[in-house]
């Protein structure tokens, strides 16, 4: 079965399209993703929001050629999700990916090649349904989380849809701006509590869109 396209913001500014335009050697490529990296990056447990960079979404693409080439086979699908995935929105500094595959126990076959790209498996991540890998400079952070997920079944359907409405709706963008800076201020350190104070909001909003 082909992978799916993935559905790319074109929203950067002129500016970060020239930079990316004029270094395409190796040394300016090598330049440029060490510009990127500086736009990503979360100590482990902290929940730190920042503004929105253009960069996000381009490295995304790079790391979704990636991720691609070593699932090649495997994953049906690859997309950015998560509020890294939505223009102008303030967000943890660390890329979500889902890899969607079928059957859900082909997650399995995505080890071993994630593994070789440098992440490793969050066994204990605590997510319902997902397989969640990640990597970072150094073990202290993280800077991409892969999100193995049935391709089609609830969790990519939902999280893609809320993504989608997101992207759409401004108002709702505020509203889930405010719900995140308020889960930051009680939950500063702790992922799972972070995600549980959101928790709410996000089931709502998925149960409105369907």
């Amino acid at each position: 079965m082909p992978l799916a396209c993935t559905n790319i913001v074109h929203d950067a500014s002129d500016l970060f399209i020239s930079v990316i335009r004029n270094e395409q050697t190796d040394s300016g490529k090598d330049r440029f993703a060490a510009k990127v990296g500086k736009m990503l990056g979360l100590k482990n447990g902290a929940n730190t929001l920042v503004d929105y960079q253009p960069a996000w979404p381009v490295e995304f693409e790079r790391e979704r050629s990636r991720l691609a080439s070593s699932l090649h086979g495997i994953a049906l699908g690859i997309e950015h999700y998560g509020s890294t995935a939505v223009p102008g929105m303030r967000a943890k500094p660390i890329l979500d990916i889902l890899v969607g595959v079928a059957p859900i126990e082909n997650w399995r076959l995505c080890h071993d090649p994630l593994l070789e790209l440098g992440y490793d498996y969050a066994e204990n991540a605590g997510v319902t349904g997902h397989y969640i890998f990640g990597r970072g400079r150094d073990a202290t952070e993280r800077t991409h989380l892969v999100h193995v997920v049935e391709y089609r079944g609830a969790s990519w359907s939902g999280n893609l849809a809320f993504r989608d409405a997101l992207r759409k709706d401004a108002s709702l963008r505020r509203a889930y701006v405010d719900e995140k800076e308020r889960a930051a201020a009680a939950a500063p350190l702790g992922r799972g509590r972070y995600n549980e104070l959101k928790a709410a909001f996000i089931a709502t909003t998925k149960t409105q869109l369907g």
